[in-house]
């Protein structure tokens, strides 16, 4: 059983299952094919001038021809001869038999080159190895010119994509030994193997070529052929073949650049086995180093050996595949990758406990309560305490919390979370349980020399019937409540899963909203106070949903603003009141439309151009329109919020701090932020009947924003009375319901057409 394990391990499965592979055939082979074609494309070198090749082209024969013509065979010949040349090789079947006079000048020409030249006979099906070579398969010249001179043959085994892989040193053809034409070319005619591979690393563009219409017209560089090795090729109808490097090539490229590799100290291919072992024992002494440093180094050197030893044995003729170990290092890998991850999963880094995905994924048990704690200020704890000790802060944590309820296993989440489950108790037992929880937090963790006082809050979920997931992450989102509110514990009720949904679905619904018409603009209207007229109106967004009905603009603002869709929402409320604005502005009489600004908005950067560019496009004086701001506590980069608003103030909108005396919207507003205008928050203006103090905080904020050059708007203004009081404290702008409701923009239009030529006093 143990040896069985053994070899299920990531170290021997990245040996064996490469190995059989390899040893079962070519099922590697497709990688080793990859691998070498990209590898010869990297660091060509130039062929060797010592081999020219002299080519029968278009100026002697068609290039549709399956053979040349024996005279025109004989002419090049002679006149490669008449240039010395050391050897010759005849590549270039010849249509003997048919022009009596050409083909003696040939046979003439050929025992003219012997015995310094050999005729070379092609395989013209490119086979693989197991394959046998047939007579159809070779052309051989008429016996008048092969009793004159030596044949060579040309013939490469390839794989399933066509590209050569080696060639034999000789053939036996009816008992007689025909020597291969790169190892005629290189002068060995034997090795330490029965094959060899061509040097793929040879440039064939690099060849030395002249045509023979050149040669025969004496049309060339005198010299060029003498004591050289000269090839005479009609590539005709010769299929070509591929080449790693260099595509696909004529066979000739192939037969040069076997000759190239022969060439080398030693013509051996090793295949893929030893590589495979060197990358697997590298792994194995890597797998069994305890310094981490040496761990990597070793794993690092297994695949730096599988990709640059080849390489570097290239030159000297040795040749080594790196399927294999490159299987064996992808293998390792990604099984100790894969094993890591699930340690993840399953594990947390530091503590060793069992994270809240392990619980998720058990199946819970009937009865069964899932309780979630959070440590406040847990990270501030591991931000003091040295790496090592994080794992036992959370370990003694998980030991209390297990001794208090009884448990043996506590799950440990990040952001100091710890989850359980345990049998459930009457609702009031739980709750006093939890409470008994808290009280052993009272003392404080000893983590080695750090002491440190811990205050702990619960979520509890009961939802019996809900998978696991959606239990710990009730649970959790429940703790998460508890801790922000302060408050010791919090259940997650059945209707607030409910309404999860919806909330966490709101930024869609949001799109659809706008879409279908259910979310629009209520305008409420803004009066003169001097003159007791409509003066302008705030643009107040609705949400009118079909099933849900009205949902408060607190709802579903908030959410558009965590859901990062507030962007768009608030430029499309600019649109629409730019639209309402142009409309009643149409009128003949200046009418003031105001629009709120998210908090979040203020300090981003798109937010004045695509201002600017809305009101550009839409042609309307920004004048008319007012930001009013509020609560910028929350703004991350005051700075650059302070740096928008003086800018879209510059421009010509007008700025409105609303809200003026609530939260931050006080005197630090007036310091800091550009305005045209204050907003006095309805608690104020509706005591300033009944409550002396609130009087005097109207009249002297009145006072204050009118001698900074500021314009005064009373919002909540419900009763005559309230008006009254406010036109004698000079206030300038006047809006609640007692001047008029919010509404659509159709019965807001009638309305101010309506009251447009009464005073206020006879409305």
């Amino acid at each position: 059983m143990s040896m069985l394990k053994k070899l299920r391990s990531p170290l021997y499965l990245a040996l064996l299952i490469p190995a059989l592979l390899t040893i079962a055939g070519d099922w590697l082979a497709p990688l080793d094919h990859t691998f070498r074609n990209a590898r010869s494309k990297i660091g060509k070198h130039e062929a060797s001038q010592s081999i020219v090749v002299v080519s029968i082209d278009d100026g002697t024969s068609r290039r549709d021809a399956s053979a040349t013509s024996s005279k025109n065979l004989a002419e090049v010949l002679e006149a490669v001869r008449r240039y010395m040349p050391h050897r010759v090789f005849i590549d270039a079947p010849v249509n003997f038999g048919q022009d009596r006079t050409g083909d003696a000048e040939l046979v003439a020409a050929v025992r003219d080159l012997a015995p310094d030249a050999a005729f070379v006979v092609r395989n013209e099906k490119f086979v693989s190895s197991s394959d046998e070579l047939q007579d159809q398969d070779l052309r051989i010249p008429d016996a008048a010119i092969s009793k004159s001179v030596p044949l060579v043959v040309s013939s490469w085994n390839t794989n399933f994509f066509d590209y050569a892989i080696s060639s034999p040193y000789s053939i036996d053809w009816h008992g007689q030994r025909l020597q291969s034409f790169s190892s005629a070319l290189a002068g060995a005619d034997s090795g330490p193997q029965s094959t060899f591979r061509p040097d793929f690393l040879l440039d064939p563009k690099t060849v030395s070529r002249i045509r023979a219409s050149s040669l025969t017209s004496g049309n060339f560089t005198p010299g060029l052929l003498t004591g050289r090795t000269v090839v005479v090729t009609f590539e005709g109808t010769v299929p070509p073949i591929g080449y790693y490097g260099s595509g696909r090539r004529f066979p000739l490229d192939l037969d040069i650049a076997g000759a190239a590799a022969l060439t080398k100290p030693v013509a051996l291919s090793l295949g893929a086995l030893p590589l495979l072992f060197l990358a697997w024992l590298l792994i194995r002494a890597g797998s069994r180093s305890i310094r981490k440093r040496a761990k990597v180094a070793l794993h690092g050197a297994a695949l730096l050996s599988v990709i640059t030893l080849p390489a570097a044995l290239e030159p000297l003729g040795v040749t080594l595949e790196v399927s294999a170990g490159l299987l064996a290092v992808a293998i390792y890998g990604f099984s100790r990758l894969w094993q890591y991850r699930i340690r993840r999963v399953q594990l947390t880094s530091a503590s060793g406990l069992p994270n809240l995905l392990a619980l998720s994924a058990e199946p819970l048990e009937v009865g069964q309560d899932v309780v979630v704690a959070v440590i406040a200020r847990y990270e501030e704890f591991l931000a003091t305490l040295p790496k090592d000790l994080h794992g036992e802060c959370a370990r003694q944590i998980a030991r209390r919390l297990g001794v208090g309820s009884g448990i043996d296993r506590v799950y440990n989440g990040e952001g100091g979370h710890f989850a359980w489950t345990e049998e459930a108790r009457p609702l009031e037992m739980q709750l006093d349980h939890l409470e008994g929880l808290r009280a052993l937090f009272s003392a404080p963790l000893e983590i080695g020399s750090y002491t440190f006082d811990t205050n702990i809050h619960f979520g509890l979920d009961r939802n019996e019937g809900l998978d696991a997931l959606t239990r710990v992450n009730s649970a959790l989102a429940s703790a998460n409540d508890a801790l922000a509110s302060g408050r010791a514990i919090e259940l997650y009720e059945a209707d607030r899963l409910a309404e999860a949904s919806w909330e966490l679905s709101l930024h869609a619904r949001l799109d659809e909203g706008l879409r279908n018409g259910e979310i629009w603009l209520a305008y409420q209207s803004q009066w003169d106070m001097r003159s007791g007229m409509p003066s302008g109106a705030e643009a107040l967004i609705r949400w009118s949903h079909a099933t849900r009905g009205p949902i408060p603009p607190d709802a579903f603002i908030l959410q558009a603003e965590r859901a990062g869709r507030i962007d768009a929402l608030t430029y499309w409320v600019f649109e629409e009141a730019i639209t309402a604005a142009l409309a009643l502005n149409a009128m003949g009489q200046r009418f003031q439309m105001s629009v709120n600004l998210s908090a979040q908005m203020v300090d981003k950067p798109g937010l004045v151009p695509t201002l600017i560019e809305i009101v550009n496009r839409r042609g309307i004086d920004p004048g008319l329109l007012t930001v009013e701001i509020t609560e910028t506590s929350s703004v991350r980069n005051r700075p650059a919020a302070v740096h928008n608003l003086t800018h879209l103030r510059r421009v010509g909108f007008r700025l409105s701090i609303d809200d003026f005396g609530t939260g931050e919207a006080s005197l630090a507003y007036l310091a800091d932020l550009p305005s045209d205008e204050l907003k006095l928050d309805r608690r104020f203006i509706s005591k300033v009947i009944s409550h002396e103090r609130e009087l005097k905080i109207v009249k002297s904020t009145i006072d204050l924003a009118h001698a900074l050059g500021q314009t005064v708007v009373a919002e909540g203004i419900e009763d005559e009375a309230t008006w009254l009081k406010l036109v004698q404290l000079g206030c300038d702008v006047g809006q609640g319901y007692h001047l008029g409701r919010p509404m659509a923009f159709q019965d807001f239009r009638k309305t101010i057409l309506k009251l447009g030529h009464f005073h206020l006093g006879s409305v």
